[in-house]
């Protein structure tokens, strides 16, 4: 299944595909150039790249102990993304050299830690049957554009050969946790390790699923019409954020359900793009991306946001939310520390080398307090209007 350039797309054409860039060392620039943005000054310290020697990198999370990164990143010479950790000390972040984990062919994506930090779940196609077919296209496309010059529009392909696996942080000991036709990724572990969230359109639509952590017990947790996908529990375990565009196709909203799919609530509308929920972990707020779609003229800026939700459980009960960034690249793929202290995301932002900056990992120290205060409240609290979780 592959997605014709839509909205959707265009938010990871923004965020994801800037120009290549030749390979550069891991040492960050003498005197790089201030990465604040006015409104960011007020609830961050100055960001600093924590990726580098790749032409783009990205979706970043940190190991629960704080000490590793988890992301992907092209690799020089290979057409898709490869899962790669990296040593991070929240003290000092900046890049430090990676160590690929995933097996070095075919798409991977949307990696994440086990939560006793041993092993890494991600997704990979490279077990497709066709691979070099497929890796020969690729391979051909960037050669023909980087003849003619063209800048191709990105697109994202529901790859039906991505399967979910498990390795540790060294690559070795690969368990296959997925083997049903269709597209299966967009993964993470529950707080207790005991099961796996991820999307499949093995039903013909992209749904968010739930297994138990060796892929047994998988149950369905979304079935409407639409994607549904980029699924994380909340710190407790008991609610689920996400993303989807159900209420009008590709115009991505937050929606938060219960871990059984309960109470599902939409927390964005409108005409905007809204993907990437990320709940802090031990302060009420979800964090997230959004940009304003509604004038077609305009060129979005993606931005993020966040809002504080309930603590005394109904995490669909949220504020208004609160723009954190407002630099002119795109921030995007917001995820926290496991102390709650730094934000770590995807930017676009410039290197200090004077070239087209590419995406990469950034690292900033959040100031808890100033965010608490500017933080709209909690609106009256009124019923949720319950709804069930589909029917195996």
């Amino acid at each position: 299944m592959r997605k014709t350039c839509n909205v959707i797309e265009l938010v990871l054409l923004f965020a994801l595909a800037a120009a290549p860039l030749p390979a550069q060392g891991i040492e960050p620039p003498a005197t790089p150039p201030a990465q604040t943005a006015p409104l960011e000054r007020q609830f961050m310290a100055e960001p600093v790249q924590v990726t580098a020697g790749m032409s783009r990198a990205g979706e970043g999370y940190c190991a629960p102990a704080g000490n590793q990164l988890c992301y992907q990143a092209y690799p020089d010479g290979y057409p898709f993304y490869q899962i790669f950790v990296q040593p991070f000390d929240p003290a000092a972040p900046g890049p430090r050299p990676p160590r690929r984990v995933s097996p070095g062919r075919g798409r991977t994506t949307c990696s994440w830690f086990s939560p006793d930090g041993q092993r890494l779940l991600f997704a990979s196609s490279h077990l497709d049957p066709g691979l070099d077919e497929t890796e020969a296209k690729a391979r051909a496309e960037a050669e023909a554009d980087a003849r003619s010059g063209r800048r191709r529009r990105y697109q994202w392909d529901f790859d039906p050969h991505l399967d979910l696996f498990t390795a540790r942080l060294d690559g070795t000991d690969l368990v296959r946790i997925t083997d049903t036709p269709g597209y299966d990724a967009e993964c993470s572990f529950s707080p207790d390790g005991k099961s796996i969230l991820f999307v499949s359109d093995r039903d013909g639509d992209p749904d968010i699923y739930v297994c138990d952590a060796d892929g047994k017990n998988v149950r369905q947790l979304t079935d409407q019409p639409g994607y549904d996908g980029g699924p994380f529990f909340s710190p407790d375990g008991a609610w689920i954020a996400y993303r989807t565009d159900r209420l009008e196709k590709d115009l991505l909203q937050i929606h938060v359900m219960r871990a059984d799919g309960s109470d599902d609530t939409a927390i964005t509308q409108g005409r905007g793009v809204h993907w990437a929920p990320y709940w802090h972990p031990n302060q009420p707020w979800l964090i997230w991306t959004g940009a304003d779609h509604s004038d077609p003229k305009a060129r979005p800026n993606y931005d993020l946001w966040i809002a504080r939700y309930d603590p005394a459980g109904n995490a669909a009960r949220m504020s208004e939310p609160l723009r954190l960034t407002d630099h002119p690249g795109a921030d995007v793929l917001p995820a926290f520390s496991p102390d709650g202290s730094l934000l770590i995301w995807t930017a676009s932002r410039d290197d200090g080398g004077g070239r087209t900056p590419s995406s990469q990992l950034w690292a900033a120290r959040l100031d808890l307090d100033a965010i608490e205060a500017a933080l709209p409240p909690l609106p009256p609290a009124t019923p949720l209007p319950s709804t069930k979780p589909p029917t195996p």
